[in-house]
């Protein structure tokens, strides 16, 4: 029998983070019924040795986030995607709570609250504001856990290849029907605001923001993004 949800991970030189996540997974209620797509690219024996079993690892050609979330859905089976940053921890009823929203048949997908793992005062006031942002907008970033029917990923080809592709994801997605937000937190690793400066790095987002919104070019920064610490890409 096919599971109903495939929880697709993309995962760039990020083994570490991916086995934390990956050992979160195990306690999740109702994982047995779920399938885990790992979508990889860089280190391949710490990536093996960090999945250990628990999941399906592929090895696409292209290695942005997009291509791999992409590459991902493409071989899911699953009639729900669940998108998951490889450092990242959803509540504990995650499953039975996307289950819950999509017994509404208008609803076409959503995401999760959002909170940084550590607790400095920083970071707990950037999630604040960025709480009000989601709340308002329902546009989402990927550390919140997107989730959306299969059908709907699809007619939507998938995300598109450029910085800020969960935003106009969820922007698209938006469109075709309800979005809901679960009111329950997913733990995210703050590691990269804390390496760039927290107020430094939440000031490029909101610049990138502005771009996005004025339909302006952000492509050309995805580097500096890249480039401002730690291993993983959100963008």
């Amino acid at each position: 029998m096919n599971p109903w949800i495939s929880v697709i991970i993309p995962a760039r030189n990020d083994a570490k983070a991916l086995r934390l996540t990956l050992d979160h997974l195990q306690f999740l209620r109702g994982i047995e019924t779920a399938e885990i797509i790992v979508a990889a690219s860089g280190e391949r024996e710490e990536t093996e040795d960090a999945v250990a079993g628990r999941g399906h690892i592929i090895w696409p050609a292209h290695s942005t986030r997009s291509a791999l979330m992409n590459a991902g859905a493409a071989v899911a089976a699953g009639d729900v995607f669940f998108f998951l940053h490889a450092d990242s921890f959803p509540p504990l009823d995650a499953l039975a709570e996307i289950q819950g929203v999509l017994r509404d048949r208008r609803v076409v997908g959503g995401a999760f609250e959002h909170r940084f793992e550590e607790t400095v005062w920083s970071l707990r006031l950037i999630s604040w504001i960025n709480r009000r942002r989601y709340f308002f907008t329902r546009n989402y970033y990927g550390d919140q856990g997107i989730f959306v029917r299969a059908e709907i990923f699809r007619y939507l080809d998938g995300y598109r290849d450029l910085f800020m592709e969960d935003l106009d994801f969820s922007q698209r997605l938006k469109k075709l029907g309800q979005t809901k937000i679960i009111h329950m937190p997913i733990i995210t690793s703050g590691r990269r605001f804390l390496t760039w400066g927290p107020w430094r790095a939440f000031s490029f987002i909101v610049w990138v923001l502005l771009l996005h919104s004025l339909r302006l070019d952000t492509q050309r920064y995805a580097g500096h993004w890249d480039a401002c610490g730690g291993r993983s890409v959100k963008q």
